[in-house]
């Protein structure tokens, strides 16, 4: 019996133990939303980007992604974010979807401007960026090296002389000449 009661106990401190890091880790990671007043953006594509989605400028944590809709007349998508009340964008700011890591995780960038001019509450974006999926960043550079490559053999192709690859050219022999003694060297 009492093998059992140091079995439990001991549990107990484990799940006590594992409950600090898990308050560690949420109040070191920055997750809370951030309340501000809001603005939006419009975007061709979003992949990736998701609501309570990082806003960040230089790096820094400004503000979340709250919401995405799409304009029913445009078809761009409309991303709807907070930005803290102490950060004013200027009105030429550039929004762009930028990527975390490889592993495909997405947040919201802001390039501030240099305008006089801020964007009020409610007030929106006008200069935004889409980022090219992966997809397609690997069909363009599989497409540049076939254009590389057909570009190669146009240029290197057609040799002139006697002399193919690999072999010199032998001393007083006119181009194009065959060597002597033939395929069996006589």
């Amino acid at each position: 019996m009492r093998r059992n009661t140091i079995e439990t106990v001991l549990g107990g401190v484990v799940i006590v133990v594992a409950g600090f890091f898990l308050v560690f880790a949420y109040t070191s990671a920055d997750l809370k939303r951030v309340d501000g007043y809001e603005v939006t953006a419009n975007f061709s594509s979003v992949g990736g980007l998701q609501s309570g989605s990082d806003v960040r400028i230089s790096g820094v944590k400004v503000g979340t992604v709250t919401s995405q809709t799409l304009d029913p007349n445009t078809y761009l998508a409309v991303v709807h974010m907070t930005i803290d009340p102490s950060i004013k964008l200027p009105k030429d700011t550039v929004a762009l979807i930028a990527s975390e890591s490889l592993l495909g995780g997405k947040y919201m960038s802001l390039q501030p401007g240099g305008d006089p001019d801020q964007i009020q509450p409610g007030g929106r974006i006008d200069f935004t960026q889409s980022t090219p999926g992966l997809e397609q960043l690997l069909g363009q550079v599989i497409f540049s090296m076939q254009q590389g490559g057909q570009q190669n053999n146009q240029q290197g192709g057609g040799q002139q002389g006697g002399a193919q690859q690999g072999q010199a050219p032998q001393q007083g022999a006119a181009p194009g000449a065959a060597a002597p003694g033939g395929l069996l060297g006589n």
